[in-house]
């Protein structure tokens, strides 16, 4: 192992460049008109106080998120003002905790099987790429997604199927679109491969297609234990979660994390295809067509994202298959800000599917 690339070195440097961006976000946030911190923190820490005093996170405006991620925060509503940068060091440290499992995954024999210092040098696309370190330590919550993603794709290629469940439910919990991995892991599991990498499978002459196996032969054999397995966990944690967000919050809980986004319509800041439609969808709701274009545009957002490449790609590579659902999501939704479009951009720079480090970046 090269003495420059050493996982004592590659983590400190990651710590030591988030640690550089709080502190550099705290001056300018003291000194600065223009804030260092994204707005969507303050959504966060608002609501994490209302928690704090026995209320609803849904009395504060804009909060659409589960309310897990306000208890989370509960430390932001102490009364030291250090304690309102808890959350934006959570997020920190879980893009440090992605950056382990990647690397993790990359030598795992069910991976890639890559050597330390390659699997490092990998990671540090992740690990040291200061656009990551921007969005958690400016309060972007998609730091605790992203572990939740990436430790998902540990999981199964680990074969602990059952913790994948529980990590796939709690993800769509918490943000809806990691629904659909789902159909890739439930495609991509095969009862007799259980820790053959992908590559290797898609090789073998004697490894069933989909192509060339009758539509009764793969309902037949479709349903195994890792499936079955998988699909129970994912749905226990899931409505378990719900269940319990409920009993709490009651209809607001489900109006503002999961209705809310099939009628939303945001023009603003939006680079999607369809934001001229909705801007005029907005503008003038009685003269446009009375097609409900932000409910429609999921069909071929899902169509593409949840079916099509699931059922193309992730038999061959499910790290690969991920990342294109990912960035098939993005292009197709109908809310794309300039932050995923940073994120599309950094996908195009390293374009190499095979790699499971870039599942992350979407």
């Amino acid at each position: 192992m090269s003495p420059s690339i050493t996982p004592a070195r590659v983590y400190s440097s990651a710590i030591a460049l988030r640690l550089a961006f709080l502190f550099y976000g705290l001056l300018q946030d003291a000194y600065s008109p223009i804030k260092y911190t994204d707005i969507d923190y303050f959504v966060f820490t608002d609501a994490a106080r209302y928690v704090s005093q026995g209320r609803s996170p849904y009395e504060r405006e804009t909060y659409r998120y589960t309310p897990l991620l306000a208890w989370l925060l509960i430390p932001t509503s102490w009364q030291n003002p250090l304690w309102f940068s808890f959350g934006k060091v959570l997020f920190a440290i879980s893009d440090v905790v992605a950056g382990w499992l990647i690397v993790r995954i990359l030598q795992s024999s069910s991976g890639a099987a890559m050597s330390t210092e390659r699997a490092l040098k990998y990671a540090s696309i992740w690990l040291l790429n200061p656009m990551v370190a921007t969005i958690s330590t400016r309060g972007s919550s998609e730091g605790l997604l992203g572990v939740m993603v990436v430790a998902l794709l540990w999981a199964v290629t680990c074969r602990r199927i059952g913790l994948a469940g529980v990590l796939l439910g709690l993800a769509v919990h918490f943000k809806i679109y990691p629904f659909i991995y789902g159909p890739s892991i439930l495609w991509y599991l095969e009862p007799s491969e259980k820790s053959e990498p992908a590559e290797k499978r898609s090789s073998n002459p004697n490894a069933r297609s989909w192509t060339t196996q009758s539509v009764k032969d793969i309902l037949f054999t479709f349903p195994n234990r890792s499936r079955i397995t998988l699909c129970l966990s994912s749905l226990a944690t899931f409505s378990t979660l719900n269940l319990l967000m409920y009993a709490v919050y009651s209809q607001p809980f489900l109006e503002h994390t999961f209705l809310y986004h099939l009628t939303r319509i945001d023009h603003r800041h939006n680079f999607s295809p369809y934001n001229t439609l909705l801007h005029l969808s907005s503008a003038m709701p009685d003269k446009v067509s009375s097609l409900k274009l932000e409910s429609l545009a999921f069909v071929p957002q899902l169509a593409i994202s949840a079916v099509l490449i699931p059922i193309a790609l992730a038999k061959k590579d499910l790290a690969g298959t991920m990342l294109a659902q990912t960035f098939a999501f993005v292009t197709f939704n109908k809310v794309c800000t300039s932050q995923l479009l940073q994120e599309q951009a950094t996908n195009i720079l390293y374009p190499d599917l095979q790699n499971v480090v870039y599942v992350v970046f979407c």
